[in-house]
């Protein structure tokens, strides 16, 4: 029997469309995101109309909750080196400040996509954020025994910082506590597909760290020698050793190289996926488009979370929002000093495979892999914007980007960009993540600060903070990276931050 596609650029038959209704993902952002349609060469504009049309027949989506995504800039593919050639101080209306809830995915009317079932009037614990956090505690809790766990999330799956971000995962961190979750998180990555159903595409390539002054140099060295005493695998390259591992680089610059073979890089979709299945498979709920508006506390002790949905009572409260979690925090009377900052990525166009590990610039923060379909992704942050919760696509990062890519690369500037997209790190004064009991306040645990790496670390934190919640011993991270630091003047800074 033949089969019917929907998205030629991805494969996307009816099938796929079936089974992601299945799962219950009807609005067209969920949709996208779990077929993959929409994410080839054309964007969407071949297929979302007949998918739009489909899910209204097959799946009882009224024709306004439909509304298409937006598609990612540019409109039409265009070649990185039109846009290293343009004016950078053209684009700095960029820069101006931004402040917005959500942004970047046309916003269409995600509330009326929440379950008809009501809340439940009580839960032992309820996580706020769906992001790939929230999801991997939930899994680890209810695996442990812990059924009674709720997962609020604002918007649909994949919505934040764990949908948007270049899957990449590294060992090669400046303290011993980070190397450690990393190389557990990696681990754990290997058996992922095994444990819960689910292909994360892990390909460990490596990561290749450039510097193109002394100083980076050194920090590259320096962190090199602490990897080697924690059994990592990083060893300082030369340009030619460099050269050996990428021959299309243009080193001119290059004065330093680090490179560890066993980082690598996951397609974050899937890894949030097999979280949120294997939660809910074990008892967990998941609740999507279901917002946070108040946290009640009856003396020092938090009672309960309300929503748009109803107020559910709950033992324990997490804060896993990303860089939402400050909002959170405040609906608790808690002030937490996470900021949020926009980067951008972008995906080109398919090449014949050539690129092994993932390659950055430290010094620049530009990164870029090469994925399993042969499309470069990569991105970079931008020192002179300011923070805030923006999640939309500028001309500015693109031609910032193109610059730094075909500077470095400069096979790059033939090669079209497809798509482009952006999301917030959630960064605290150290790089580093708040975790555990919230000072004054009793079961109000958070779990945010992440920057840029909260993907990767997830797999390890969720996995020691549910034993630990769930009555096992207490890991030092709870301690060491506890909110009180910050009061205490105890900063635990972590260098080795990309962007």
């Amino acid at each position: 029997m033949a089969k019917r596609i929907f998205c030629p650029c991805e494969d996307v038959t009816e099938a796929d469309l079936e089974e992601a209704v299945a799962h219950g993902y009807r609005d067209i952002e969920s949709v996208k995101r779990y077929t993959g349609f929409g994410t080839g060469f054309c964007q969407g504009k071949s297929c979302v109309a007949s998918i739009a049309q489909w899910l209204h027949e097959r799946a009882e989506v009224s024709t306004d909750q439909l509304a298409p995504f937006t598609p990612r800039p540019p409109l039409q593919p265009t070649e990185l080196g039109l846009y290293a050639g343009l004016d950078l101080e053209l684009t700095r209306d960029a820069l101006s400040p931004h402040h917005a809830e959500h942004d970047g995915d046309g916003g269409g009317p995600w509330q009326s996509f929440a379950s008809r079932e009501p809340l439940p009037q009580s839960c032992s614990v309820a996580i706020v954020g769906g992001g790939i956090l929230g999801l991997a505690l939930a899994y680890n809790l209810a695996k442990r025994g812990q059924r009674d766990v709720l997962v609020l999330e604002e918007s649909y799956l994949c919505g934040g910082a764990s949908g948007r971000n270049g899957g990449g995962v590294r060992a090669q961190w400046n303290t011993v506590t980070n190397i450690r979750l990393a190389r557990r998180s990696l681990e754990l990555m290997d058996g992922f597909a095994a444990e819960l159903g689910l292909n994360v595409w892990l390909r460990r390539g490596g990561y290749l760290f450039l510097a193109k002054t002394e100083r980076i140099a050194e920090r590259l060295a320096h962190a090199a020698e602490l990897h080697q005493r924690n059994g990592l695998r990083t060893e300082l390259r030369s340009v030619d050793g460099v050269r050996e591992l990428v021959p299309e680089l243009d080193l001119s610059g290059v004065v330093g190289a680090a490179w560890n073979p066993d980082d690598g890089v996951v397609f974050p979709w899937p890894f949030m996926w097999g979280y949120a299945h294997g939660a809910t498979r074990l008892g967990a709920r998941i609740e999507p488009f279901t917002r946070v508006t108040g946290v009640r506390v009856e003396g020092t002790r938090v009672r309960a979370v309300e929503t748009s949905r109803g107020t559910v009572r709950c033992d324990v409260l997490v804060n896993a929002a990303g860089a939402w979690s400050p909002q959170v925090a405040a609906l608790a009377g808690i002030t937490l000093p996470n900021q949020p900052h926009r980067h951008e990525i972008l995906s080109c166009e398919p090449l014949k495979p050539f690129l092994g590990p993932l390659v950055s610039v430290l010094d620049s923060g530009l990164y870029f892999s090469q994925s399993m379909r042969g499309e470069i992704v990569g991105g970079m942050g931008d020192p002179d914007e300011p923070p805030g919760l923006n999640q939309r696509a500028s001309l500015r990062f693109l031609v910032r980007f193109a610059r730094a890519l075909t500077e470095l690369l400069p096979r790059a500037r033939q090669l079209k960009v497809v798509r482009q997209w952006a999301g917030c790190y959630d960064v605290t004064p150290d790089n580093s993540p708040i975790l555990g009991e919230t000072p004054g306040l009793a079961g109000f645990l958070q779990l945010s600060g992440f920057v840029g790496h909260g993907l990767m670390m997830a797999p390890a934190v969720a996995e020691a903070m549910a034993s630990w919640m769930a009555g096992g011993p207490r890991d030092e991270i709870f301690d060491r990276y506890n909110l009180g630091r910050f009061a205490e003047g105890r900063l635990e800074q972590e260098d080795m931050i990309i962007g």
